[in-house]
């Protein structure tokens, strides 16, 4: 419902103009039947809670690694040569550095390997992708110690096979360069030689699909004493690597949810702009918002990701950011336009220019949001080793960027609820008319007004679980950056709020599409008695009536324009 407008008429032709104008469902649906739409999609609500949280299990599963000290005896340069850490063509291998310095094996020779998953298990694709975190044990020497700002140096290269047998096949090789952040918490004094400094936890790898079973990560520490390489970073004990991935079971949920709800948005969008189109004006903003919301929300909804099961599709985490950030963009888009729609001391409606102080800065920030998503896993599809953490800058940049968007989307609902506030004060301000009706009509308006408002603050709701849902998942994917600081994020709140928005989106397009229902029919004859030609007649002007603007819609300066 757009807004409720009351204009005093005195003239009988004006009395006649019928009240015969198709309203949107919100305002002709029953009570009784609103009611039970109601139940039924809080019930549909409540229901996508349990499927997280009694059906899927929790959304990622960590694995921790320790890496294999292999000898390289030869310092093979061959490009096909790989260490595997155990099985029947498991490499040479060397306890700790002590046995190394005792046989005379130099550092260049050594080889840090992990095979990914551990022994007896295999990879699946319904993981989806594989997050790969790395740590250092160093201890600590008073002849070797970490010199600040010392820079780790690898060489890693990444294979993958699917049959135990099989040959590793090449993946991805590159030289990657780590800065080392370590605390050492007692006096460096030679009696605390041997303890291990406290080492922040570096991003290693992410690649975008897990489409093969199995996985091994070679990584050197090349030593080159006239180059500075390596020189100063402690004596290092260990490699230990924390594999994250998306669990099996949580994939095979959240695919179902996907493959059920498209074709009900689907469904109720086609119905919804068929109904819109029938009516004898063209569409206004409102119509035009609406419908654009339900195609972005059939845009996210599209179960690609089933062929990510099947084919190596590495960019499909790059793609579903794009899918997640148009989406934002339209539903933030939309609130602000729906609000601004409502507004009835507003002079200017039905163009989007008007809006475009409030909505600019809301594609501004999802466009920043796709350059920094590019920086990062755009250019991980060509070298799954790189991270905008690696750097002191990247770090950074993107802590800043992390907080700034808190910040933003925490103000952004401040600003909605202010928006929401002028929508409720300038529709109590109408209401002064409602005595001046029959109790009849009077009753019929305090309705709309009554639902109007439920539906704004279903909105607010549905806005403030979005920003919350927006600002734990940034915090929870930068979380390893940090030093360890984690949100623990249940399958339960992302199985709710994915069945939220569908939900409400699914509710505003039945609610706003034109009812066939005419308020008013068979009250046309109200006007054949001259002693009621001074009565105020009270119209409904809303967004969706059939016959058009009406002549009141036009003088009270809020007509819809296309």
């Amino acid at each position: 419902m757009d807004a409720v407008i009351f204009f005093p008429f005195t003239h009988r032709t004006a009395e006649t103009v019928a009240l015969k104008m198709a309203g949107a469902i919100i305002e002709n649906m029953s009570t009784k039947k609103l009611v039970i739409v109601g139940v039924i999609l809080l019930l549909f609500q409540a229901f996508s809670f349990m499927v997280g949280g009694l059906i899927a299990p929790s959304p990622t599963t960590a694995v921790h690694y320790l890496a294999t000290k292999c000898v390289d005896a030869v310092k093979t340069s061959e490009k096909d040569e790989w260490f595997m850490p155990w099985g029947p063509d498991q490499c040479s291998k060397i306890r700790d550095f002590e046995e190394a310095t005792a046989k005379r094996i130099e550092a260049n020779n050594i080889v840090f390997a992990v095979h990914i998953p551990l022994p007896h298990r295999e990879m699946s694709a319904w993981f989806q992708f594989m997050l790969v975190i790395l740590q250092f044990d160093i201890a600590f020497k008073t002849h070797n110690q970490i010199e600040d700002g010392a820079m780790a140096t690898m060489d890693v290269r990444l294979a993958y096979r699917d049959d135990l047998m099989g040959q590793w096949t090449e993946m991805a090789h590159s030289i990657e360069h780590r800065k080392l952040n370590c605390n050492f918490t007692t006096s460096k004094t030679p009696e605390n030689d041997g303890r291990y400094y406290e080492c922040d936890l570096l991003p290693f790898m992410e690649v975008g699909s897990v489409s093969h079973k199995y996985y091994l990560l070679n990584i050197r520490l090349p030593v080159n004493e006239r180059k500075k390489v390596n020189i100063g970073i402690g004596e290092i004990k260990d490699i230990r690597l924390v594999s994250i991935h998306q669990n099996g079971g949580f994939t095979k949920v959240w695919f179902a949810m996907k493959t059920f709800l498209t074709p009900s948005i689907l469904i109720i969008m086609i119905w919804y702009w068929k109904r819109i189109t029938q009516m004898t004006r063209p569409p206004v903003l409102l119509e035009k918002i609406i419908f654009a919301l339900g195609i972005s929300m059939t845009f996210i909804n599209i179960p690609v990701e089933w062929f990510s099961v099947g084919f190596d599709w590495t960019w499909m985490l790059l793609f579903g950011d794009i899918r997640q950030g148009i989406f934002y963009a339209m539903l933030l888009s939309f609130w602000i336009i729906f609000c601004g729609e409502h507004l009835m001391d507003q002079t200017e409606r039905n163009r989007l220019s008007v809006y475009w102080k409030q909505v600019g800065p809301i594609v501004f920030g999802s466009f920043c949001l796709f350059i920094f998503d590019m920086c990062e896993r755009g250019v991980q599809l060509k070298n799954p080793f790189y991270s905008i953490w690696a750097s002191d800058v990247g770090t950074e940049l993107a802590m800043a960027f992390i907080i700034v968007a808190g910040i933003c989307a925490c103000l952004y609902f401040l600003f909605l609820c202010f928006m929401v506030f002028q929508v409720f004060r300038n529709v109590s301000g109408k209401r002064s008319a409602l005595p001046a009706m029959t109790k009849a009509r009077r009753l019929h308006y305090e309705g709309l007004i009554f639902r109007f408002k439920f539906l704004m603050l279903v909105t607010l709701a549905c806005a403030a679980m979005t920003v919350i849902f927006f600002i734990i998942t940034q915090v929870n994917e930068g979380h390893w950056h940090w030093g360890g600081y984690t949100v623990q994020v249940s399958s339960a709140f992302f199985t709710g709020i994915y069945g939220m928005w569908n939900l409400y989106v699914f509710a505003l397009m039945f609610l706003y599409a034109p009812s066939h229902k005419r308020y008013g029919d068979g009250q046309s004859s109200v006007g054949d008695q001259g002693g009621n030609s001074g009565e105020d007649i009270q119209l409904t002007t809303t967004i969706t009536h059939v016959d058009g603007p009406t002549e009141i819609y036009k003088m009270t300066g809020k007509e819809a324009q296309e």
